[in-house]
């Protein structure tokens, strides 16, 4: 009996018996692993609690210009709440030196509520966690990939690839005027790589 082939499956049969196994195909031996994140919301000691980095990203401004402007706000002793006298005041200082910048009084009173938080409550300011998938090819993680920025990061949180203890990363952080992109992780560095 005559059995004609195509040229393709010939090629495959070929294939398949030079290397002894089935032919695969190559994303079958890549792997997508969850990335983990954890901590992301420290604040630098000089701002006290402020996330400075978060505010100032939503107004448009560098940290260093929000923290120059806050340094002439005069709080209220004792942490009590200030008059409503100081309150204009310390208004009217920050808005001297954010001004210039294209900063309103209405933007400000918009971010100024939306980072306000009470730690002493267990209280953090709104957060949308990140997404991301390290890739594994051939049992080794090779590279990162953000599926989700997410939000509300004011310090790049630590990076945990499960089954990959010994690797390490580094996240990246972009702030931007709009709250559902201010403090996110913008890319995930690979510094040490490590086989399963």
């Amino acid at each position: 009996m005559n059995i004609r082939l195509g040229s393709a499956a010939l090629v495959a049969i070929f294939l398949g018996q030079l290397t002894g196994t089935p032919c695969m195909a190559a994303d079958e031996q890549t792997r997508r692993v969850a990335v983990e994140f954890s901590g992301g919301h420290e604040t630098d000691p000089v701002d006290r609690g402020r996330p400075v980095n978060l505010v100032a990203g939503a107004l448009g401004v560098a940290p260093e210009v929000f923290r120059e402007a806050f340094s002439h706000v005069r709080p209220a002793p004792g942490g009590r709440e200030p008059e409503p006298a100081q309150v204009r005041q310390n208004k009217q200082a920050l808005m001297k030196a954010l001004a210039p910048y294209g900063v309103t009084n209405d933007r400000l009173d918009t971010v100024s509520n939306y980072y306000r938080y009470r730690p002493q409550n267990g209280e953090l300011w709104p957060v949308q966690p990140a997404a991301a998938v390290a890739i594994v090819e051939n049992g080794k993680l090779v590279r990162f990939e953000v599926t989700s920025g997410g939000s509300g990061y004011s310090s790049p949180p630590r990076i945990s690839v499960p089954g990959f203890p010994a690797a390490t990363a580094e996240a990246k952080l972009s702030f931007d005027k709009d709250f559902q992109k201010n403090g996110a992780v913008s890319s995930i560095q690979l510094k040490t790589a490590a086989a399963k």
